[in-house]
């Protein structure tokens, strides 16, 4: 590596899985499991119609999203991985971009912006390619900003 790493990864804030009912998956997770539904998210650009759960709570907790597409036809195809993606919440993101950036790691178009559950996100690409050699091999991973007091409980 060539520089120190000028951020942490604190933990995980949440688990995103995919399906084409929604409520089916709300059956196991709400019903049967008892999280907690806490907000919906609806997004055409996105294609997705989510509910957030949550387990756990203040900083300690983890969301459940569960998702399913507004349109089966249409990309991103949220249903197609039923683990869609992993998030991790992360002490300082816009220095986490730069840093991984340079060190050749390939983030997914969009680049920083608000996320479902109101933080700042950004996603590494799943896929590598011969400018950016380095992903998630499969996985699509969020990279959430942490509030101060998820920074202050998990540093």
């Amino acid at each position: 590596m060539s520089a120190q790493r000028p951020f942490k990864v604190l933990g995980i804030q949440q688990v995103a899985i995919g399906g084409t009912d929604k409520e089916r998956m709300k059956k196991l997770w709400v019903e049967m499991l008892g999280l907690s539904q806490i907000s919906t998210f609806r997004s055409e650009r996105e294609n997705v119609d989510e509910d957030i759960l949550a387990m756990g709570k203040g900083a300690f907790a983890v969301e459940v999203d569960i998702m399913q597409p507004l349109d089966i036809d249409k990309k991103p195809a949220v249903h197609a991985t039923p683990l869609n993606h992993i998030g991790l919440w992360i002490d300082d993101l816009p220095k986490a971009v730069e840093w991984l950036s340079a060190q050749g790691v390939r983030f997914a178009p969009g680049g920083i912006r608000p996320g479902a559950a109101g933080h700042d996100i950004c996603f590494l690409h799943p896929k590598s390619n011969d400018e950016f050699p380095i992903a998630g091999e499969g996985v699509l991973i969020e990279l959430v900003q942490a509030p101060a007091d998820v920074i202050a409980a998990l540093s």
